[in-house]
């Protein structure tokens, strides 16, 4: 189907006790045996998922998903129900209500489904006046649930009973189910996985957002492993493209099937993150009087997923039946999840449905209980809208910065409405866009704050360093925070740069208000120093012997040293050796008027011109070669042209 037809890709999942009819009804109705194992055939039930499709009279295709009603295999009914827009609620007529139809409504609950039926099997082996104290028993049964006044159809599977108009119902349904966009985050969870000659490795699932086309690569997450699409079914026959809302089987180049089990799942490259934390909303159903204890161990169920984990309460030691409060999971392996995924809770042991919830943030810090801070953040995430959230998710990301795919899945907005709303954002410059290849972006006020607490280093230390010129670039960088990356980090040198605040010289950073000025002290220090390299000409003393003779600070003195070398008045020849550059003009006319009328100069003629010991000769010698005066062939120096 393509986009823009008037028919919806609509996903139909069955519901209720062991040996109710599913699969019988399924069969019926569309003439397809989902009992494929053999054990199911043996046994008489459905253990794993089975699929059927069924075409409407209005040329409406559904996908049909049959999911076992066996207490033991109800982590595979969480994971045929995710993903479903609507339930056929299954109750046998000899038996009515029973544990699993109750397990079953509150994970559909749970889930988030809101559309269904309710269809009555196995009509023929009761009386009609049986059949009508169990569907008063079943309205009874039904009110306050999704399903309260929802359409209860009575059939047969053996004489055919009410097969029509359980299709007719159908169809009126699946025109009052909202179409699934495709313009979503693709993520398909993995339900099943295996192996087909000339194809090799095929999974199968329900789309539950997004598209994706033949000839993509996708990512398994959360082990990170890439393949190609190679090939995609739709109901048993090959498509190009599926999009949200169907059951599709997917194949692909060169991926090993022991690299991708059930509970995984597929998305785009780098589009999901996976976390052993996620912060919810949580819904606890309970059984009996027991309360729910923070840090419960719990099975974990959403997509195709169960993992074990622990339930961390923020704000109370406790939870009672019928709460709805704030946690976090914490998980034993990670899981990949968008916020609003819906999730079901199972205890440890005994193993039963407890509670459920949905995601506000999938990939949380981790929290700290009883935080004033933390449980209000919760609870902003919990009731604002995705527009609000991208504002709010980019600021809490402080001097990190967020990327747009971390925004997809915290927003759980499409790609093109995050577009939409962050242009918006960055026209205000409420948001700031780190890294245009990377998508990394930083609030505003974050940036200013950044922005105050930089200039406030730059003047500290020029206040205790007034004789140099700037700081490294380094060292600025490691007074600020260390949440702050290499993107941050040049977009604040950026900015100041281009505001006029600073100025970057080579390494080197500095307000470009500063000047160097020396003190009253340090304008003596410097005449001192000044006299001393004037009255030694070529002969001066080396640094060390200075800061002795002077008898001043050596960090104060190397700071004005620094301040002269700069102004020009000394030139610094090699490590601790400066010499008056009064001193360094004169000797450097001599060499160049002895070259230009003897072509060379030996060592010997060198020392015996500048009239020093080799303590200062070689330095010297050394000096005007490595400033591209002269150069040495051999043993003699000459001048070096251009």
């Amino acid at each position: 189907m393509t986009e823009g037809s008037s028919l919806k890709h609509v996903i139909l999942g069955t519901a209720g006790h062991i040996d109710h009819g599913k699969t019988s009804l399924i069969k019926a109705v569309t003439g397809i045996d989902t009992d494929r194992l053999k054990e199911e055939k043996r046994r008489g039930i459905t253990i794993e998922l089975g699929f059927a499709w069924l075409e409407l009279p209005s040329g409406q295709s559904v996908g049909i998903v049959d999911v076992p009603g066996h207490e033991k295999f109800v982590k595979n009914m969480v994971a045929g129900a995710t993903g479903i827009d609507l339930v056929a609620l299954i109750i046998a007529a000899d038996e009515g209500v029973m544990p699993q139809t109750r397990e079953h409504l509150d994970i559909c609950k749970l889930l988030g489904i809101k559309h269904g039926l309710v269809v009555v099997t196995k009509v023929d082996m009761v009386e009609e006046e049986w059949l009508e104290l169990v569907t008063d028993d079943l309205e009874l049964f039904l009110e306050g649930s999704f399903l309260e006044g929802a359409p209860i159809v009575r059939v047969s599977s053996v004489t055919g009973q009410g097969i029509d108009e359980f299709v007719n119902v159908l169809e009126g349904l699946c025109q009052e189910i909202p179409e699934r966009s495709a313009s979503g985050l693709f993520r398909l969870p993995v339900d099943r996985v295996f192996s087909m000659k000339g194809f090799g490795t095929v999974i199968t699932g329900s789309l539950m957002s997004g598209r994706i086309n033949v000839g993509e690569t996708i990512m398994v997450y959360p082990s990170g492993i890439q393949s190609k699409v190679r090939g995609i079914q739709i109901h048993g026959q090959p498509a190009e493209e599926a999009t949200a809302g169907v059951r599709t089987a997917i194949n692909f180049q060169g991926l090993d099937r022991t690299s991708i089990n059930r509970g995984d799942m597929l998305a785009r490259v780098n589009t999901l993150k996976p976390s052993y934390m996620v912060d919810v909303v949580l819904n606890f159903l309970g059984f009996g009087k027991k309360p729910l204890k923070n840090r419960t161990k719990v099975r974990f169920y959403t997509g195709s997923s169960e993992i074990e984990g622990n339930i961390i309460l923020m704000d109370r030691d406790e939870l009672q039946a019928g709460e709805q409060v704030l946690a976090q999971l914490r998980l034993e392996t990670p899981v990949s999840l968008a916020r609003d995924d819906r999730f079901v809770i199972r205890s440890y042991s005994p193993v039963r449905t407890i509670a459920g919830g949905y995601v506000i943030d999938p990939i949380p810090a981790k929290h700290k209980r009883f935080t004033e801070g933390v449980i209000a953040h919760l609870k902003y995430l919990a009731k604002s809208d995705p527009s609000e959230l991208v504002s709010y998710q980019v600021k809490e990301s402080g001097l990190q910065g967020v990327s747009f795919s971390d925004l997809v899945i915290m927003t759980n907005m499409s790609e093109k409405e995050l577009e939409q709303e962050l242009q918006n954002l960055l026209s205000k410059k409420i948001v700031l866009q780190m890294d245009r290849d990377k998508r990394l972006f930083l609030h505003g006020r974050v940036f200013d704050e950044l922005q105050q607490n930089a200039l406030g280093i730059l003047k500290a230390f020029h206040k205790e360093n007034p004789l140099k010129p700037g700081m490294i670039k380094e060292l600025f960088k490691s007074k600020l925070s260390k949440a702050l990356g290499f993107h941050g980090f040049s977009l604040l040198v950026q900015t100041l740069i281009k505001s006029g605040l600073a100025v970057q010289e080579k390494e080197l950073i500095r307000l470009a208000e500063h000047k160097i000025a020396l003190e009253a002290d340090q304008k003596e220090i410097r005449r001192k120093i000044q006299k001393a390299y004037l009255d030694s000409g070529l002969q001066p003393p080396y640094f060390k012997e200075l800061i002795t003779s002077i008898g001043q600070n050596a960090g104060n003195m190397k700071d004005v040293l620094g301040h002269m070398v700069k102004e020009g008045v000394l030139i610094k020849v090699k490590e601790d050796l400066y010499f008056d550059r009064g001193a360094i003009e004169g000797l450097k006319e001599k060499v160049v008027g002895f070259l230009r009328t003897n072509g060379e100069l030996t060592t010997p003629q060198f020392k015996e011109m500048a009239e020093v010991s080799r303590k200062y000769m070689i330095p010297l010698i050394e000096y005007f070669d490595d400033t591209k005066l002269t150069i040495r062939v051999g043993d003699v120096r000459r001048l070096r042209e251009g």
